[in-house]
């Protein structure tokens, strides 16, 4: 039988008759090898791609064309040659691999598209953030510490109520626990909300008699010790609760405990007495370094006190002229000139 008579899955001729196979780079005489590094049929030479080969009617090889036996022997037939050439659907997996697809059938491109979606659509884990990303050791101390804060935010809410509370029960048993934890750092002061607010503004004064090293006694002016609180204050975003209420509070404990003669009123007035004395030699030591100069002997204090001008829209008028408070000299005890305290 000949070898072109049987469906060899060859491609067709240009003629319609099932002929030669024509290479893919379009040159003739050389045909894919086969598995064992050979040729797998017969190749024809003496035609281009350009150029169809010439076949017969039957599909053989015209008159003219040279034909070359395979290389597997000369004794070979063509049936031999052709049963050697690989099956048409080995030779398009083959093919196809060659021009990039996958052995499936898939090209590369869509596999790995189809891999992708796929991962796409798996669940994944959010990644943790926050406290849940620590690690257990330390989520348990962040978990210690917020409940240490809630527990002493608690603790002064409590507290502050209860020194704003009307008496009872538990301030009366509890009463020295909870000035501690309130006084003077804490203190709530609701004069700004009464019905009546302050309208007046008092600055504590002070002046100092001092015994200077020739043996003389000289007496200092007027230093302003609320002014130079305020200026300290204006423009500074954390002020000291000393600058805001020190100066301020000791001067209200003292006109509560003191009569209109300026005389102390029982136990607290000369309390008062004793911590207005200690704030004022303080000062005037610190800032104004009068100890330099000689010993401070006596000191007296003196209230300013200016009512605050209504706005210009406002019919109200007040007296702008100052009204003076003065105290008796006070004198200072040795500790108390030399900074400390007796």
């Amino acid at each position: 039988m000949d070898a072109y008579d049987e469906d060899s899955h060859d491609r067709r001729g240009p003629d319609g008759s099932k002929g030669a196979r024509l290479p893919d780079d379009g040159t003739l005489g050389h045909e894919p090898p086969g598995a064992d590094g050979q040729a797998s049929g017969p190749s024809v030479t003496g035609a281009t791609a350009d150029e169809p080969l010439a076949q017969g009617a039957e599909g053989k090889p015209a008159e003219g064309v040279e034909t070359k036996p395979a290389e597997g022997g000369e004794g070979e037939s063509a049936d031999d040659a052709v049963g050697d050439e690989p099956p048409a659907v080995g030779r398009a997996a083959v093919e196809s691999s060659a021009a990039g697809s996958h052995p499936a059938g898939l090209p590369l491109a869509a596999t790995d598209l189809a891999a992708d979606a796929e991962r796409a659509v798996a669940p994944t884990a959010p990644p943790r953030t926050g406290v849940a990303a620590l690690s257990p050791r330390y989520q348990f101390g962040a978990a210690v510490a917020l409940a240490a804060v809630a527990v002493t935010a608690c603790v002064h809410l409590g507290m502050v109520f209860l020194s704003l509370a009307p008496a009872n029960t538990v301030t009366k048993q509890h009463g020295k626990a909870i000035e501690d934890w309130v006084y003077p750092e804490f203190e709530q002061n609701w004069k700004l909300f009464a019905p009546n607010p302050l309208q007046q503004n008092i600055a504590v004064q002070v002046r100092a008699e001092v015994r200077t090293k020739d043996g003389d006694l000289r007496t200092t002016g007027w230093r302003d010790l609320s002014a130079r609180d305020g200026a300290a204050i204006d423009g500074n975003l954390l002020p000291s609760h000393t600058q805001q209420n020190e100066l301020r509070r000791a001067w209200d404990f003292l006109v509560a405990t003191h009569g209109t003669d300026n005389r102390p009123v029982g136990l607290r007035g000369a309390l008062s007495e004793t911590y207005m004395r200690r704030i004022v030699t303080m000062r005037l030591n610190k800032e104004d370094a009068i100890g330099r100069e000689g010993v401070v002997q006596r000191v007296q204090v003196r209230s300013r006190t200016t009512n605050v001008q209504p706005p210009v829209w406002s019919r109200e008028r007040f007296s702008s002229k100052p009204v003076y408070r003065v105290l008796p000299w006070w004198t200072v005890t040795a500790d108390e000139a030399a900074g400390g305290v007796a």
